[in-house]
């Protein structure tokens, strides 16, 4: 069971800041949450996951692309055959 100590603990590692009169609020959330976990914990299974796996994606093909003049002729400026662009720092 969480406690509201705990709660503050937490907020403290987070670095973020809850207000007293939410505390309450925080610890009964964290408190459902844990639940949720005894219930999972509990779950019984055979161990066991099949699935049935197929490749989606196509096979390459080669096909013509543009030439490296009509990639850059429309760019604003270009320099050796690339696209130059404004510099970033």
């Amino acid at each position: 069971m969480v406690t509201e100590k705990d709660v503050e603990h937490i907020g403290e590692l987070a670095d973020i800041g809850i207000d007293t009169a939410e505390l309450a609020t925080f610890t009964g959330q964290f408190n459902a949450i844990v639940e949720y976990f005894d219930v999972l914990d509990r779950v019984q299974g055979d161990g066991v996951v099949t699935r049935d796996l197929y490749n989606v994606l196509r096979e390459d093909v080669v096909e013509p692309s543009l030439s490296q003049d009509e990639a850059t002729r429309n760019a604003g400026a270009h320099e050796d055959g690339f696209i130059k662009a404004p510099r970033v720092m």
